[in-house]
This record gives C-alpha cells, sequence and structure tokens, in this order.
C-alpha cells in the first residue's frame, strides 16, 4: 500500500485561497490522502494562553470536526468561511480524505515553508493575489520550498 499523501493547502479564506482548495480538491486529493489547511495567522492575531505554547511550532494538526466548533475557533481567532468548512466536509465524505488544519502566527512566506518542511507535505497549493513579485508570498515559497508548489491563479486579475 502506498503511504499517505499529505496534501497542503494555503488558506486564509480569501477568494483566491478558496479557488487554491477547491482546484486542489478536485484535481489532486484521492482516497487516503491527508488534505492539511495551513493558516498563518498576523501576529497581532496572538492570544494570550496555550498559542504561547505553538507560537514557534505552529499548532498541533487539528481534525476537521474540530475545526467547526465555534470554541476552538473563538480561541485561534478564526472565522472561516461556510463555503471551506463545506468543501472540506464534502471531500472528507465523497472522496475519504483526512481534512486537518494547522495554525501558524508570523510571516506567511516563512511559515508556509515551516510548514512543508516540518509536517512535512508532499506538496503545497496556494493561490495568487496578483500583489506583484515584492508582496507574493507565493513567488516566495515557490522560490524556496522543498516540495511541489501549485499556484492557482484568481481569476480576477488581467494584466
Amino acid at each position: 500500500m502506498a503511504s499517505t499523501r499529505r496534501l497542503g493547502v494555503a488558506m486564509d479564506f480569501s477568494p483566491c485561497s478558496i479557488k487554491a482548495f477547491k482546484w486542489t480538491v478536485d484535481n489532486i486529493a484521492k482516497e487516503g490522502d491527508h488534505l492539511i489547511l495551513v493558516i498563518v495567522r498576523p501576529q497581532e492575531h496572538y492570544e494570550h494562553g496555550e498559542m504561547h505554547l505553538w507560537e514557534a511550532t505552529g499548532s498541533p494538526l487539528i481534525p476537521l470536526d474540530e475545526f467547526s466548533d465555534p470554541v476552538l475557533l473563538k480561541r485561534y481567532g478564526l472565522k472561516p468561511e461556510p463555503e471551506v468548512l463545506d468543501t472540506a466536509s464534502t471531500v472528507a465524505k465523497q472522496k475519504s480524505v483526512v481534512v486537518l488544519l494547522k495554525i501558524y502566527w508570523g510571516d506567511a512566506r516563512e511559515k508556509i515553508l515551516e510548514a512543508i518542511d516540518h509536517v512535512p507535505l508532499d506538496s503545497i497549493t496556494l493561490g495568487n493575489r496578483g500583489l506583484g513579485p515584492l508582496k507574493s508570498v507565493s513567488n516566495h515559497v515557490v522560490n524556496n520550498a522543498s516540495c511541489p508548489v501549485i499556484v492557482v491563479k484568481s481569476s480576477d486579475h488581467h494584466h
């Protein structure tokens, strides 16, 4: 039996990250995979208490059923789009994919690279908001990641 693939998706609940998540579900995820939503919260969203424990390593892997818990969401300062929860529940049921969350605090460019190496991830999919190469998380990850990177372009941008 093949080993379980760990497919990462960078998720900030923006339309382009939701598009990247749906693209991964439709085009890559298959039975037995672990689909890990990598969420990076800005440093100012850092709360007191147990999150100080996870500052360096990020949160433990959080199962989908806990991610639907309002108490847990409040604890981590998250307000997920219902569309993300619906898509995650559907892929978990229909494709027998395990959906997990990993939350980090800090610079998204660095923390996504940490997730790739420490989870570890077999691939990472991210959306591209078209912010240009200097601000681009996707550009930084593409140039520095130790695994395949898939960038799903937002269809909103016409250059």
